[in-house]
């Protein structure tokens, strides 16, 4: 070990070789060394800026294909011999009202319901209870009628395993929905029994100034949540930071795996402050040192699996299966560190930051883990197809939040899927560059 700088007997072919470089190479060198880097960087912050202010300036007006169930339980009545079911008109007006283009409204039973809920494959739903078309007709008569009387009640189901910022956006839809509906069956229902008070004898009951209010505003909404998270669980943000775990695990995993082993097999020098060392360069083939890359972080990756996992138990994270978790985890790291090695193997320097754009600049903002997928641009909800951060996320929140139900299984396969393609990359190309006898040496 020596320190950076020192000279010896004779000076480095190096330094003779500065002295005497002619004007055009000085010129070349110094665009190389303040151009490019200056180039870089600046595409890497606008494509960064592109991604992340896209993905959370404006969530309403990105709003596409938002799915809500609508249950209609109405049963209807019999209103002067003629059916009357006002939930039908519910279902119909809101159907016709709500954009398509924004909200992908599900009418469907409510056992189908629950089961979309259960699954996370939609936000919330809307329920008509069975006797709301009853409880108007009720709350008509009882305007001029003395007596204790209820609102009906329309009931907004919330889905709070699916995530925060998407509790929030249904409220917002729903709330604006349900208002221009309230507001034309108010309208109805007033326009009904002032006709009946119209044609009842002279002196019977008349309509007052507070029950024309009541009337107006005749349903009241009640929103509940559908299995609610239990505390530990950051309001459904812990499945998030779990992936973004699980993701640098494996990104800088990669990262470190790749210099310090090119550092004891002398393919490159380790500096320690202004102290250097440069090991004897081994005389491995590319493929084999990839392989011994390889090796190494899938030994590491079940390790730090289990320490996320014991972490999370020690913090009393809520985890209910607790080796589901830590099989996938260890799947996922292993994932996404073979594939960052190969890339870096591959492409060499410029694989750093091929894998940063693939693994954290494009992953993070198509992740759909803190806002919905369906409320950000469409070329997110694209990238999120193959972005390996997505494909974690939805293993790791099917596992935690949803009985290892909707998710898991695509997480697997994706995972797989990346591994392979990793694993193809990095041994292809290590292949070819070997039998090219493209060496890593000095030359």
């Amino acid at each position: 070990m020596q320190p950076n700088g020192t000279s010896g007997e004779s000076e480095s072919g190096t330094a003779v070789a500065a002295r005497t470089e002619t004007g055009p190479t000085r010129r070349r060198t110094a665009v190389r060394a303040w151009l490019g880097p200056i180039l870089v960087i600046t595409a890497l912050m606008g494509l960064l800026s592109t991604m992340y202010l896209g993905y959370v300036i404006d969530p309403e007006k990105n709003l596409h294909e938002f799915p809500i169930a609508l249950v209609n339980q109405d049963d209807g009545e019999i209103r002067d011999g003629t059916p009357v079911n006002i939930g039908d008109q519910i279902t119909g007006a809101l159907t016709e009202q709500v954009p398509a283009d924004k909200i992908d409204l599900r009418v469907t039973g409510i056992a189908e319901a629950q089961r979309l809920l259960g699954n996370g494959e939609v936000y919330g739903a809307i329920v008509l209870p069975s006797d709301l078309s009853k409880r108007l007709s009720i709350l008509g008569a009882g305007s001029v009628v003395p007596g204790d009387i209820d609102r009906p009640a329309i009931i907004v189901i919330t889905n709070p395993r699916t995530g925060t910022y998407a509790t929030q956006i249904l409220h917002t839809v729903t709330d604006r929905a349900l208002t221009q509906v309230d507001a034309e069956v108010g309208k109805q229902l007033t326009a009904t029994v002032e006709s009946e008070l119209g044609s009842a004898p002279a002196g019977g009951p008349e309509l007052s100034g507070a029950a024309r209010l009541v009337l107006a505003d005749p349903i009241d909404v009640i929103t509940e949540p559908y299995r609610p998270l239990p505390d530990g669980t950051g309001q459904g943000l812990s499945a998030f930071f779990y992936t973004l775990l699980v993701v640098l695990a494996g990104f800088t995993g990669a990262m470190i795996v790749h210099t310090m082993v090119d550092s004891a097999l002398g393919f490159i020098p380790t500096e320690y402050g202004p102290w250097f060392v440069h090991h004897p360069t081994a005389p491995h083939s590319r493929l084999r040192t990839l392989l011994l890359k390889w090796a190494v972080i899938a030994v590491t990756a079940p390790v730090v699996s289990g320490v996320f996992l014991g972490i999370g138990y020690l913090l009393d994270m809520p985890i209910t299966h607790g080796p589901a978790l830590f099989l996938f985890s260890t799947l996922a790291i292993v994932a996404v560190g073979v594939t960052a090695l190969s890339v870096l193997a591959t492409f060499g320097s410029a694989g750093l930051l091929i894998n940063l754009v693939l693994f954290i600049v494009l992953g993070l903002p198509s992740a759909g883990a803190t806002i919905p997928l369906e409320a950000t641009p469409r070329y997110m909800a694209w990238l999120a197809g193959f972005e390996p951060m997505h494909q974690i996320y939805l293993g790791v929140r099917a596992i935690l939040y949803f009985d290892l139900g909707n998710g898991l299984a695509r997480g697997v396969w994706m995972s797989l899927a990346g591994l392979a393609i990793g694993l193809v990359l990095g041994a292809v190309s290590t292949f070819v560059y070997d039998r090219k006898g493209l060496e890593r040496r000095s030359r």
